[in-house]
């Protein structure tokens, strides 16, 4: 194939993916414009925030991480955990997986433009953002842990982005891809997946006036609870694909992911209550910001019915997945994996980054709760992030059913 033919290729590749995306039934269509009016919401209230500064939100100069920070935090987590399906699926090559392994890069290209999009919402003069690109700003690399931050999300976005397009590519002209051209990027970005949670939980524990983040559990169990709630969520996508779409998902496939998960839950509650004994076994005046979580300080205990729900939503959500019941109907593990994913969602993002910052290092305590701002904000920024994995999952499941048919008639 001469470039000009490859080119044209390519193009005919693009046109067909935007015009799957824009086709479908009314529901879907319904489903589009619902992304669409939460999008504008999202623009409305940053154009308020744009405006008037992050006085617009409830974030203050002791809480100055919150809400979108909080999500930032769970989403790079989502992120990662991709590499549940890509580690079983190229490694060790799980048939079985290898059929969905797409649909989790698209949610994890997904969850990193939400991780962007919450970072840059969150920068209070968001012009300054051109501070942030290297070679026309001064990204201050390799001192700065944020700066290591940017690099690791923006390379891993890159991975998770090109490797799917060029299979989806190749299927799409009923060809076999070819493993040196991805293979060794596929290797890649298992260590950067790791690479991505681990900086992020650096950020934390690498602030010595926080004691609630210097925990030398905080990065594992950043990965295992990301290895829990992404994977959780990956099946829920899949769930809604196996039942509205004709691309079918194997019962075997649901019950692998299960076992992923629940491995990872029952780690992460291990060294959550590890974390629990080592702060009130003995409390010193370090144990201010886990007693501020869990019990409340001097009056402030707006987190304290957050928390326990979080814990109580992991418990229960393990429980029943590790269980199993009705196992020949998986959607009826539909609920624990809600249960799972928004416990961890709550202690992970709210219960981990507000009590890092309460009390302040001068012992200044102030409850904190998103303010219509930030949840109209946060509510375009997910949409776009769904908005996203749609766009990207149509047209893979599309040529990936085409090309096993065509596969299976050869």
């Amino acid at each position: 194939m001469n470039t000009k033919q490859s080119q044209k290729g390519f193009f005919t590749f693009a046109r067909k993916a935007v015009a799957w995306n824009l086709s479908g039934s009314i529901g879907y269509q319904l489903f589009l414009g619902i992304l669409m009016f939460f999008m504008f919401v999202g623009v409305y209230g940053y154009i308020i925030q744009f405006k008037t500064g992050l006085a617009a939100t409830n974030m203050s100069n002791i809480v100055s991480w919150g809400f979108y920070i909080s999500n930032f935090t769970f989403l790079v987590g989502v992120a990662a955990a991709a590499i549940m399906l890509i580690l079983p699926a190229y490694i060790f090559n799980d048939k079985d997986l290898h059929k969905v392994v797409i649909i989790g890069e698209g949610v994890a290209v997904g969850a990193i433009v939400m991780c962007l999009l919450f970072v840059f919402v969150d920068l209070g003069r968001p012009l300054q953002f051109w501070h942030l690109i290297p070679v026309i700003g001064q990204l201050n690399f390799p001192n700065s842990i944020l700066a290591w931050d940017i690099i690791v999300l923006n390379g891993y976005l890159a991975l998770n982005a090109l490797v799917p397009a060029y299979i989806l590519y190749c299927h799409f002209n009923f060809k076999e891809p070819k493993g040196k051209y991805y293979k060794p990027f596929v290797f890649l970005s298992i260590g950067w997946a790791v690479a991505i949670h681990m900086v992020t939980a650096f950020l934390y524990q690498g602030l010595p006036a926080r004691p609630f983040w210097n925990n030398p559990l905080l990065g594992p169990r950043f990965l295992a609870s990301a290895f829990a709630a992404g994977p959780a969520l990956i099946s829920l996508v899949l769930h809604i694909i196996n039942s509205a779409t004709d691309y079918k998902i194997d019962n075997k496939i649901f019950n692998k992911l299960r076992i992923i998960i629940v491995s990872a839950a029952i780690i992460n509650l291990i060294m959550l209550f590890s974390e629990i004994f080592k702060e009130f076994y003995f409390p010193t005046h370090h144990s201010q910001s886990a007693i501020y979580l869990f019990f409340g300080l001097e009056g402030h205990n707006s987190l304290v019915p957050w928390i326990w729900t979080a814990i109580s939503l992991n418990v229960i959500g393990t429980f029943i997945l590790a269980i199993n019941p009705f196992k020949k109907t998986p959607i009826f593990l539909l609920p624990a994996l809600v249960l799972l994913i928004t416990g961890i969602w709550i202690e992970k993002g709210i219960g981990l980054i507000v009590p890092g910052l309460v009390p302040s290092p001068m012992g200044e305590i102030i409850d904190y709760a998103p303010s219509n701002i930030e949840l109209m904000i946060t509510c375009g920024v997910i949409s776009v992030g769904i908005f996203m994995v749609t766009m990207l999952i149509k047209p893979a499941l599309i040529i990936e059913k085409k090309y096993e048919e065509r596969h299976l008639k050869s």
